[in-house]
């Protein structure tokens, strides 16, 4: 390693990228090989200095906020102690030394609820590689027992995985949903339970020690420091992790013949049903499995809804999914089309959108650059429109787009104190491409069942520029 860390780190970066891998299938495969076994040598993993410095990687590629040191990325970086903020945890895990410090509370708006808030804990730089670092070794221990009903924050699954599921589903015939969300899960997971979880496939007491240490580390807000007996703080790199662990007794003991299938985004739940009763036996079962766990349902969040034409149907993952009727070929007499789940960007989602081009076109940005602001606004709406376009999407991404270039013209009119007129003006008509602004005039994917949202991303053509 001393040779690697003078190198310089994207030599270290590099030379520890295939040595964590090698580590991780090695333990995935011993994991899934034997479905008992409980690892007891770990802790010479995590503190290995390739596997620190992948957590820091990560940690860096994160780009969250200081903790409450008040130490940046930006200061670690410049002062070049990226190398030391590996060693010295290296070090302290080795000899037993290391402890947590307080993650710093904070609560942010929930997206679309500007009212609500979640609260949102973050370590400091130092801990978070630690965290990265012990959860790059549990990850593949307990991947190998985790189910394909389970997406959330799951290497190789994402969210349009879980939505793929919904459109088979539905397809298939199972027309009733039940929705629920598990309150405050995060906050309300027993830590001594969630232990007893952790320990039936790990048995290395100085890692169940280290966990332990994470879980008490508390949150210190405005001035003091809260240690709870229940949560793993949302916001750490491990917490995902820890709460699919406890979660995973949800999933293995849900029977998918007798109550439908289940498909779970970390907290979030939705049960795909044939009948309106068994839709009322799973709804049933999913209030009983999370209170056997110290949890409960979020009632305002939790109903069964029977999909249908005309019908209201639900949000799940930033989507509205409804059933609606297609208009049917062309020149073919009486054809009334086909009944499909059609999914567009949810009312929050719309109105999270509107609020973050607000953010980034506010007066109290006039000093910024025309061209800066536009850099900014447009790498939002090339991510919000590349999770959306996997849906009926289009009318929705243009009403988005039109409110980014209205709320561009109003900061131009602003800048230039000419007022609103004007900034249309230099938008519409003086520049050729509208000041640089994203078109989002790109192919719009409709979702199909049968078909994996991957095939589509592969065959889907030329992308928006």
């Amino acid at each position: 390693m001393s040779a690697e860390v003078s190198a310089g780190p994207t030599a270290l970066v590099k030379a520890s990228l295939d040595k964590v891998r090698a580590l991780q299938h090695t333990l995935y495969r011993t994991a899934k090989a034997d479905p008992g076994r409980r690892f007891h040598a770990l802790m010479d993993k995590v503190s290995r200095r390739d596997v620190l410095w992948r957590g820091w990687v990560a940690v860096r590629a994160d780009n969250g906020a200081p903790g409450i040191d008040r130490t940046t990325l930006d200061q670690i970086e410049h002062e070049c102690e990226a190398v030391r903020l590996v060693d010295e945890p290296a070090a302290e895990l080795q000899e037993g030394r290391y402890r947590p410090l307080p993650a710093r509370g904070v609560l942010i708006p929930k997206p679309g609820r500007a009212e609500e808030y979640r609260p949102l804990s973050i370590s400091t730089v130092r801990d978070r590689v630690v965290q990265a670092a012990l959860k790059i070794v549990l990850e593949p221990v307990f991947e190998a027992d985790f189910l394909p009903c389970s997406f959330g924050f799951r290497p190789k699954r994402a969210t349009h995985d879980a939505l793929q599921v919904v459109i088979d589903e539905a397809w298939r015939g199972r027309r009733w949903v039940v929705e629920t969300d598990i309150a405050n899960c995060f906050s309300a997971i027993p830590q001594d339970r969630l232990m007893q979880a952790i320990e039936e496939h790990v048995c290395d007491q100085a890692v169940l020690k280290l966990i332990r240490r994470i879980l008490r580390a508390g949150v210190m807000q405005d001035g003091q420091v809260r240690r709870e007996v229940t949560g793993a703080a949302q916001g750490g790199p491990i917490s995902p992790l820890l709460c699919n662990v406890y979660l995973h007794r949800i999933d293995r003991t849900w029977d998918g013949r007798e109550h439908g299938v289940i498909i779970r985004f970390v907290d979030d739940l939705l049960v795909m049903c044939r009948s309106r009763q068994q839709a009322e036996a799973a709804l049933a079962r999913l209030r009983e499995l999370p209170a056997e766990l110290g949890l409960e349902p979020k009632e305002a969040k939790t109903a069964i809804i029977h999909l249908e034409e005309g019908g209201p149907g639900f949000d799940f993952l930033g989507f509205h999914h409804r059933m609606v009727r297609s208009r049917g070929r062309r020149g073919t007499t009486g054809s009334r089309g086909v009944v499909f789940l059609a999914r567009r960007p949810a009312d929050k989602a719309m109105i999270h959108a509107r609020d973050r081009i607000r953010d980034l076109t506010h007066r109290s940005r006039l000093w910024m650059s025309v061209e800066a602001v536009v850099q900014e606004v447009n790498a939002f709406l090339r991510g919000w429109a590349t999770y959306f376009e996997y849906g009926h999407s289009t009318i929705r991404i243009g009403k988005i787009r039109h409110y980014a270039t209205h709320r561009l013209a109003i900061f131009i009119g602003k800048r230039h104190k000419r007022g609103r007129r004007f900034g249309i003006d230099v938008v519409a008509c003086r520049s050729p491409d509208q000041c640089g602004l994203i078109k989002l005039s790109g192919i719009v994917v409709p979702p199909r069942a049968g078909k994996p949202w991957r095939e589509k991303l592969n065959t889907g053509g030329e992308r928006r520029r």
